[in-house]
């Protein structure tokens, strides 16, 4: 399966420790009474820079990660002098996305720290960066990226390369998959999470085309 990467970065964002007892055990300044955040030489503009030129947007494909959008969030500490420090992943997807932005945001270099009362302190900083993997074999289309909502028929649209629509099926993990005819159906799963939408050419045997990975969030909760 022909499989192309590309990433998108969001905003890095101030972020509070986890909890008082990492406050006092990284001696961080309480979140939200820094005067000047700590940033990267150059801003964000910058940093931005650096990501891009640094990140391995190719590294789940390496590790046949299924097609889908993950973002891998990674957090850390600028201590004072500047050094990048308790660099740790706040998800878990897995295939290397995490490994991979922790691996650039150590290899950082100094930062300018955090102020506070004319001194500089530690902060926590936040970074999301989102892996999208898209397929040549297969497009599977809903009303938002690789998304599907809980309790309700969510409407996608599957065309693969070289099979006519009413030659595919799929299924959906831990849901039901109903067929509305020539490459449309109405996936419906009960739970939140990420779940994997199976792509079938039902006229050559039920060969498996390709996989997609949906994250199911909120959306109608049912009270009997």
């Amino acid at each position: 399966m022909l499989v192309t990467a590309c990433i998108i970065l969001s905003a890095l964002t101030a972020v509070a420790p986890v909890s008082a007892q990492d406050t006092a055990k990284h001696d961080i300044v309480n979140f939200g009474a820094v005067e000047t955040e700590a940033f990267y030489p150059g801003g964000n503009a910058g940093w931005r820079t650096f990501l891009e030129k640094n990140l391995h947007a190719d590294i789940p494909v390496k590790q046949n990660a299924p097609v889908g959008m993950y973002t891998a969030t990674v957090q850390f500490i600028v201590d004072k002098d500047g050094t990048v420090s308790n660099v740790r992943a706040a998800t878990n997807f897995g295939f290397g996305m995490e490994e991979e932005v922790i691996r650039v945001i150590e290899h950082s270099g100094k930062w300018m720290p955090a102020i506070q009362n004319d001194k500089p302190v530690k902060a926590y900083r936040k970074q999301p960066v989102t892996f999208v993997l898209d397929s040549e074999d297969f497009q599977v289309s809903t009303n938002e990226p690789y998304t599907l909502f809980a309790n309700v028929d969510n409407e996608i649209s599957v065309k693969a390369r070289k099979i006519k629509g009413s030659d595919i099926s799929v299924t959906v993990q831990g849901g039901k998959a109903v067929s509305l005819g020539d490459g449309k159906f109405n996936l419906k799963v009960n739970k939140t999470g990420r779940v994997l939408v199976t792509v079938i050419n039902s006229k050559k045997d039920d060969k498996e085309i390709g996989v997609a990975s949906f994250e199911v969030v909120a959306g109608i909760t049912i009270i009997d």
